[in-house]
């Protein structure tokens, strides 16, 4: 029974390292892990060479709405879908391979990393607790983060109908002068 639990804590160890080099906050990680919330500070502090940050996790659904965190977060749903679909895979582990992939595609794309752990992990709490869901758009019909409480038999998502503003950040107007 002693290395039973011996190894439980070392999965337990090598769980939250992965969480914390992708970013996990330490709320995220007290959720997924039977580890102390003292042993976790310590791990964090010895991966990141800090402290974890303070303060309450990002908890508004409406964050997911705005045109950017939209997209990415509908490309990391999509992915998240389709691993505990298609690969028998669920919970946590789902969630590090969705974002590792979802890391995989930004950096393959050169594009800006939008949705960090956290986020996505809220995402799919958000999703799995039916305040948002995924509705296909009437134009390219793609599938795409909405409320869940809106109708959306005739969505039509943000890559077909492409706001105005979208892409002005203040990163991309300091690549444009140089």
């Amino acid at each position: 029974m002693r290395n039973r639990s011996i190894i439980t804590e070392a999965k337990q160890i090598q769980l939250a390292t992965e969480l914390i080099e992708l970013g996990a906050r330490l709320q995220v990680l007290e959720m997924n892990t039977d580890l102390s919330r003292e042993r976790l500070v310590k791990l964090y502090k010895e991966i990141r060479s800090v402290s974890p940050p303070k303060g309450m996790l990002p908890y508004s659904e409406d964050w997911f709405m705005s045109w950017q965190p939209n997209m990415h977060s509908s490309l990391f749903i999509n992915i998240y879908n389709y691993i505990t679909t298609n690969a028998g895979i669920d919970g946590i582990d789902a969630l590090i391979k969705s974002y590792k992939l979802y890391i995989e595609h930004i950096n393959v794309n050169e594009l800006e990393k939008v949705l960090s752990l956290t986020r996505a992990w809220t995402l799919v709490r958000f999703v799995d607790s039916g305040v948002l869901c995924i509705a296909p758009c009437v134009s390219c019909h793609g599938k795409f983060v909405v409320h869940s409480l809106e109708i959306h038999s005739n969505h039509v998502c943000g890559l077909c109908n492409i706001p105005s503003r979208a892409g002005k950040t203040k990163k991309a107007a300091i690549a444009a002068l140089h």
